[in-house]
């Protein structure tokens, strides 16, 4: 597999509280996961990290030889872990009360990818057919469209549209979205913070993962293209291509 990472602080933030992680060694796992962080200076940043840490020591020892819905239960379990740690962290120290952060996860293998997701941060699939979001973003206005209320194009300028419904360490129990879908060689899976979304179009971001260059150099790409949009927010970007070999880091 291939794989091409960039996080940019933006043009206005002073504190990048995205966090990301690539795990390539998981016994023939690959782990990708990408958080943004709630709560402000020195606490957002604070539960984007202790999350993906949690997730990644969970998963770091995944056994290679297990089916995919014990690998899912393995993945769910992590995350949780992770929320309880977020959770507890925020009780003990009061200065970080509230915080909490959006998660993707992905563990992929040569044929499938297995994710789970809360928050507003996205995962796209990329393949000959085109761009497709896999993540529903837990957000008010992606409840509002679904109600009829608002369109999407009132969700793009919606002034609550950071508003999240669902996210990592605010509660002590959380919901959290698990999916699975098959993938080939070529094929590109795109993680991101909203930072990107926001600020990209779906025809735009599918253009650019058409274009014949490297990974690395489409995913600088997109983040230049969120920092020419305003960038406003932090940018956090982990791409995964299918290319049936081993884990390989590009860049």
């Amino acid at each position: 597999m291939e794989i091409a990472m960039k996080s940019h602080v933006g043009r206005v933030r002073q504190v990048n509280e995205d966090y990301y992680a690539c795990v390539t060694d998981l016994n023939g796992r690959v782990l990708a996961i990408v958080a943004d962080g709630m709560g402000g200076h020195q606490a957002g940043d604070i539960a984007s990290r202790l999350a993906v840490e949690r997730i990644v020591k969970e998963l770091r020892h995944l056994d290679g030889d297990l089916e995919a819905e014990d690998v899912r239960e393995q993945l769910m379990n992590a995350v949780l872990l992770a929320n309880k740690e977020v959770y507890e962290y925020a009780l003990e120290h009061p200065e970080c009360s509230g915080m909490g952060t959006t998660v993707v996860a992905a563990l992929f293998d040569q044929s499938s990818v297995i994710t789970a997701h809360i928050g507003d941060s996205r995962l796209y699939f990329y393949n000959q057919d085109g761009l497709v979001m896999k993540t529903e973003d837990h957000s008010l206005v992606n409840e509002l469209m679904k109600s009829g209320q608002i369109t999407a194009e009132e969700a793009s300028v919606h002034p609550h549209r950071n508003v999240i419904m669902r996210s990592l360490g605010t509660e002590p129990d959380v919901l959290i979205d698990l999916g699975q879908f098959e993938w080939s060689e070529g094929d590109i899976v795109l993680i991101c913070s909203d930072g990107l979304s926001n600020k990209v179009s779906h025809p735009s971001l599918e253009e650019k993962l058409q274009k014949q260059i490297s990974l690395q150099a489409k995913v600088d790409g997109l983040v230049q293209e969120a920092l020419d949009a305003g960038g406003e927010d932090n940018i956090t970007l982990v791409a995964v291509r299918n290319t049936l070999d081993a884990g390989q880091k590009e860049g």
